[in-house]
Parts: structure tokens; sequence; C-alpha cells
């Protein structure tokens, strides 16, 4: 996270339209460096987001002796090392504020054979990692951290790992992922199950790398020591950046946009199916797969939305998109609750405190619930002052609130979106000037 902040006025718009090119998708950026340094050979990437979460990964990797070469704006190469080729690096591996990086690393870093440490901001170092620390310790994993393990910096001493059979009680990506990754260094076949299908982007590339993995109704399974093949991909744009511009092209009067080249993983289009659900006409043009990962341009015009009820398996599929959701939740007709969705709670920041807090400085009636939001939809917003909190998503949802509202909206620091969108602020611009 960025230390320098930047405070920002957004005005109101009206009638946004043309053709919006987002970012390649955060979490394929992050797996394509771990996946590419473990393969034999020269693995190419096309569309790789130049954020500073993925930045981090790139930099730990780089530490442990990979090669990493940028060749254009979003394009990569990446020599592989081999399973067991990593090196112990010299310096605590800094993840930044990424915890996909720390806690998919601490997975990966477990069945090493050297010792490592993982830190990272004042941020990161507050979220919990005895979710991941847990299930690694049943596989053998020897790892120390604050608070008995629940806080980073996190000391990792690499171990012979066993295969594990692991029922998660979240349905968590980081954590599912973190648990294949260590199970890359077993003899044996390693078993995650969760409650609700996470996202599955880990599962997919280990796949179109040539891991044996096995997917099953709630769950998968991966045998261990796999000889994993470099390869071409081409990362598609992140759903959850392109959510921003579906809340704009839905809320702002006269809107009609296309999201062009948006990944579609039926484990991460959520917010889709959520905006459909009020009401919002979005429609998939262009259908097709790439680099093992469902693709399409998206769609939108302005529409009349209603309040809806969410909870239940839709909320791991949408989890990142709740700050930008609430938002079109205030503008829709009655009341929206979200239940099921306490893990907003120990994100970058408590993004339902921080929503809650915001949206009400702008007017909008709003209570907190211990696992989500009630929101009475009352059309628009005042403008005023907000503030980030320093979370990207927040500093961008607001900014999509500020476009919807009476006045001009001021958010206090905008830097944080170079986090995960660099060049939003560009982009928005352009957007709306083109009114």
């Amino acid at each position: 996270m960025s230390d320098k902040t930047q405070m920002r006025t957004i005005k109101p718009a009206t009638g946004l339209r043309g053709e919006v090119r987002v970012p390649g998708d955060k979490s394929i950026s992050h797996r394509s460096i771990m996946l590419g340094s473990l393969a034999e050979g020269t693995t190419r990437v096309s569309g790789f987001l130049m954020g500073e979460d993925n930045l981090a990964t790139w930099r730990a990797f780089a530490s442990m002796g990979v090669n990493i070469r940028q060749l254009g704006e979003t394009e990569l190469e990446i020599e592989g090392c081999g399973l067991d080729g990593l090196r112990e690096p010299g310096d605590v591996l800094d993840c930044g504020n990424s915890g996909t990086t720390m806690r998919l690393m601490t997975g990966l870093l477990a069945g090493q054979s050297f010792f490592s440490v993982l830190t990272g901001d004042q941020y990161l170092r507050r979220r919990p990692m005895k979710r991941v620390v847990g299930p690694l310790g049943e596989m053998g994993a020897r790892i120390w951290g604050r608070d008995g393990g629940e806080r980073a910096p996190l000391a990792i001493q690499g171990a012979r790992l066993r295969p594990v059979n692991y029922v998660s009680p979240v349905a968590s990506a980081q954590v599912k992922s973190a648990i294949l990754l260590a199970g890359l260094y077993t003899e044996g076949e390693t078993t995650v199950r969760e409650p609700h299908l996470s996202r599955d982007h880990s599962e997919r590339m280990l796949g179109c790398f040539g891991a044996d993995l096995r997917p099953f109704s709630g769950g998968v399974s991966l045998t261990g020591r796999p000889r994993l093949k470099a390869q071409d991909l081409l990362i598609p744009g992140d759903i959850s950046s392109a959510a921003f511009f579906l809340v704009a092209g839905l809320i702002v009067p006269g809107s009609e946009l296309l999201i062009a080249n948006v990944g579609i993983n039926p484990t991460r289009c959520g917010v889709i199916d959520v905006l459909r659900a009020m009401g919002g006409q979005i429609e998939l043009v262009n259908e097709r797969l790439q680099s093992g990962e469902p693709v399409a341009d998206l769609l939108v015009k302005h529409s009349n939305l209603k309040g809806i009820e969410i909870g239940g398996e839709l909320v791991p599929r949408a989890i990142d998109e709740f700050p930008v959701i609430s938002v079109a939740a205030a503008v829709a007709e009655g009341v929206t609750t979200v239940r099921d969705a306490a893990e907003l709670r120990v994100k970058e920041t408590d993004r339902i405190a921080a929503m809650v807090s915001e949206l009400s400085r702008l007017g909008v009636e709003v209570e907190s619930l211990p696992d989500g939001m009630r929101i009475n939809g009352r059309g628009e917003f005042a403008g005023g002052e907000v503030s980030s909190h320093g979370d990207h998503r927040i500093a961008m949802s607001l900014a999509m609130a500020a476009l919807a509202a009476t006045g001009p909206v001021t958010i206090d620091d905008t830097s944080c979106t170079e986090t995960s969108f660099p060049g939003f602020w560009r982009l928005l611009a352009g957007l709306c000037q083109g009114e």
C-alpha cells in the first residue's frame, strides 16, 4: 500500500458511453508468477497486472533466484526453475499489502528445503493467518508467527510434508490454494473440501501446467510431485475491476458501456448474478475460452434496480465486489440485505464498517450486521467528504457513488488504487469527459 495519499474530488456524471478495458486479473497474475517459477521451461504471460500486490509476488520470486523479464507494458517471461529449484532468499520477503502473496507463498514455502520469513505492511500484519498456518501444520509444516501463528511476520522452516484431507470451515481460495501448493511437495494425494466453492483459478492454472488434479463436488484432490511444464498464458481483464464500471453503467442515467475482455469464471462472477437479480441489464457478448479461463465482453445499460437478499453460496463468488455492490444497493428501490459475509471484516480493512460509515456520510440509510449490512435504497447520494480507509476497493466504490451523487464527493486517499487498478483515475476521467 502506498505511503503517499492523494485527495480527489469526483463530480456527478450523466450518460457514460463507450468501451472500457480493465487491467489483467489480479488473482490469475499472482498465480502465473508462482506456477511459472515452479515449471520447467520459459512461461510467457500477456495481460499481467502491474499492480502493487502482483509486483510483491514478482519481487519475492526474484529474491529466490527466478529470472523474470518484462517484455512490454503487460508482458512477462518467466524462466522456470522446476519444483525444487527455488533458492533460499537472502532477506525477509516483503508481501506489501498482498494477502494472496503471503497466504499462497506460506503454502509453497512450507515444502522447500530452506528457511524463509514473510512480512508485510502494517495492514497485512494485522490480518489472520492461522487459517492457513493451521492446515499446513497438519501436513508437517514448521511455521512460527505472532499470536501463535495468527499474525505475520511468519517464519517458515521448510520441511518434508505429508498429504492431508482437509475440510475447510470457510470457502477461501487462499486457504485452498496454499494447501494445494504445499501438496505439490508431498508424496501422495492432498484433498481440500469447502462448504461452498471458492474461486478456482489455482486449479485451472495447475491443470494448464500439467498437474494431476481432480475437482469433485465440494472439493479438489491433487497428486504431489508433478512435473510442471511452461505455458503461454493470456490473462483476461479482472472481473473485480470491471465491477466498478458495471455499477457505474447501471446507476448513472443514460449510460451504456462495453467492458471488453473480462474473465467470467463461474466462481468469480457472482457480482453479475447479484446485479442481474437487482434488475441490472448486463449482457455477455463474444463468450470464449482463453488459457483455461472463460472470457466475454460485458454490455451494461442504465437500469432501475431493486433491493434483494444476498447470502449463502453467492457470497464467496462476489466477496471482493461487495463494497461496490453496496453502492448499487444504495441506489436501488427498497431494502438490500447482505448476510454470510463476515469475511469482509478481515480484508484490507473491515469493509462492512468502512462502507457503512462512508455511505452514511453520503446520506444513505445503512445498518451494520455482524456478517453483512442492510441498506435502504434512496435513489441517489448526497455530496460530501468521505474516507477510503486506505483500501483500494473502498476508494473505487466511493468514486462510483460520486458519479450518481447530487454534488461533488471528495475522497481523502486515492493512491491506494495502485494496489489492484493502476490507471483507474485516468480511465474514469476519460470516460467522464466523453459523456
